[in-house]
């Protein structure tokens, strides 16, 4: 949850960085052309994508809000951005920002916006996990000064040194790693990543 205070993060990047319906029809229109977003593109990258985008619309039609959370989205008196960088083949991120839509829904005061990471590298170099580029990675600006009020990501709770701990075993092939990690989302059904945004939305207050 580290603050990265020089952030090239202002009003151009949030004035054009683009809401979940926008990022949502962009993945749906590359994918009718056989694409994903980013400059890699592979049969491989492409299928993580289609998944990605059964796993959002089941997070879009399912995801229901512990009625503490929204009780603080709701208690939420100022504006606020929050800025999420991602990519449409990342796993991690179709498992987590539909749920961040549904924060941003039950609020008046919060903006969801979002861009693409390889787009926008001098912003991901500002909010590297242990030296990588990991996403998603969500920075919560003040709606009015862009002065930055806190971080959180790639991965909910302690979550992200469990997948670390899965991907350093030489006995996990990558395959039964992604596995394992979508077993994980399935099982918390959200519960964690509601549990960190009722910590930090108290925080951001």
């Amino acid at each position: 949850m580290k603050s990265s205070k020089n952030a090239p993060i202002d009003s151009q990047v949030i004035n054009q960085a683009m809401s979940y319906d926008e990022y949502r029809k962009l993945i749906d229109k590359l994918l009718s052309e056989g694409k994903t977003t980013g400059p890699k593109q592979s049969e491989g990258m492409t299928e993580y994508t289609r998944k990605n985008v059964k796993r959002m619309r089941r997070l879009d039609e399912e995801t229901e809000l512990k009625a503490s959370l929204k009780e603080k989205l709701q208690d939420v008196d100022k504006p606020l951005s929050w800025l999420v960088v991602t990519e449409g083949w990342c796993g991690d991120a179709a498992q987590n920002i539909p749920v961040l839509n549904k924060m941003a829904e039950a609020s008046s005061y919060i903006e969801l916006k979002l861009i693409l990471r390889d787009q926008h590298l001098d912003i991901m170099d500002q909010y590297l996990t242990n030296g990588g580029r990991s996403i998603p990675k969500f920075v919560c600006l003040d709606g009015d000064s862009l002065e930055e009020l806190g971080t959180w990501g790639p991965r909910p709770g302690n979550f992200q040194q469990k997948a670390m701990a899965w991907k350093d075993d030489p006995d996990l092939s990558m395959e039964e790693w992604a596995e394992k990690l979508h077993q994980w989302y399935a099982e918390d059904q959200t519960e964690t990543i509601q549990s960190d945004f009722e910590t930090l939305i108290k925080e951001w207050q």
